[in-house]
């Protein structure tokens, strides 16, 4: 399996995204950096720009699934649609550590409550979180279904 993702990945819009996400020191008090989830993929997303890999070292183990602060649902349900366009429907070739993969998995733990079950497949995705969180999988869908 290749190193860097065959199609790239956009860096900014995910850097947009969590940025717009991200509660800043003036909610947070003090920032924790990757002791929080958003931190956590601000970290990933910073090590990717500098040099573009497709793993991130022991990432699913390294996301703070402790990290209880509450964000905007609206905010977190369009950054998963973003990321979910990012990802390369790899199915039999997902690895759990996967940039996507891992962002996508801080973002769950912020808007879901922890990581969720993920197969390389994003529409088999958008499935399992209507089967388990309609609401909140019908505006994430809603979002995917109108980006370019």
């Amino acid at each position: 399996m290749e190193d860097v993702h065959k199609k790239g990945l956009n860096a900014e819009l995910i850097w947009e995204d969590l940025e717009d996400c991200c509660r800043g020191e003036a909610l947070c008090g003090k920032c924790q950096n990757a002791a929080c989830t958003i931190g956590f993929a601000k970290e990933c997303i910073e090590n990717y720009t500098k040099a573009p890999r497709k793993e991130v070292p022991d990432g699913t183990d390294r996301i703070p699934t402790m990290d209880f602060k509450v964000f905007d649902e609206a905010k977190l349900g369009k950054a998963i649609a973003h990321i979910l366009k990012e990802c390369k429907d790899c199915r039999e070739d997902h690895t759990e550590n996967c940039i996507i993969n891992v962002i996508r998995n801080c973002y769950e733990v912020s808007m879901l409550g922890d990581v969720q079950n993920y197969e390389g497949s994003s529409l088999q995705y958008l499935m399992f979180l209507k089967a388990n969180f309609p609401e909140k999988a019908a505006f994430i869908a809603d979002v995917y279904a109108n980006l370019p």
